[in-house]
């Protein structure tokens, strides 16, 4: 596979995961007081921005993105309702997705350094934005620890 097709698709299917898991977090807080609903509402948009741009740009490469394997993402939306059952505090929602989003961003850090020298120069700085997206919602995330 082409290493800026990889990378792409990476992005693609991290940003689904964590859309698809934040969404699974809003309806199960749908009726709760969590003040770390609107940091999910802000966090989601980013990754709604990076899916739709990495898939045009996948589209453009004549390669259709590949959703992230149904097992694995039922697989990550039973593991928050269990979560969220057990303990729906902000600071616990907030430490479930600073795991999904950290793993994540170590997989799009090792794609960074495995490709690094075989991308050019766009296609470097494109992925090293979306690792500073991730970094940064993991930040806005630890407030709430």
């Amino acid at each position: 596979m082409n290493d800026k097709i990889e990378i792409y698709k990476h992005i693609y299917q991290d940003s689904e995961m964590c859309i698809s898991s934040i969404e699974e977090l809003k309806k199960d807080l749908k009726d709760k007081d969590n003040k770390i609903k609107g940091t999910l509402d802000e966090i989601i948009k980013g990754f709604i921005k990076y899916k739709k741009e990495s898939k045009k740009i996948l589209n453009k490469m004549n390669s259709a993105p590949e959703k992230e394997g149904m097992f694995a993402k039922m697989m990550a939306n039973m593991g928050i309702k269990k979560e969220v059952s057990s303990d729906n505090s902000d600071s616990h929602i907030a430490e479930v997705m600073i795991q999904g989003i950290s793993m994540g961003s170590i997989n799009m850090e090792k794609k960074i350094d495995n490709y690094e020298d075989k991308l050019d120069h766009g296609d470097l700085k494109y992925a090293k934005k979306f690792l500073d997206y991730e970094k940064d919602c993991i930040e806005k995330l630890k407030e709430y620890l």
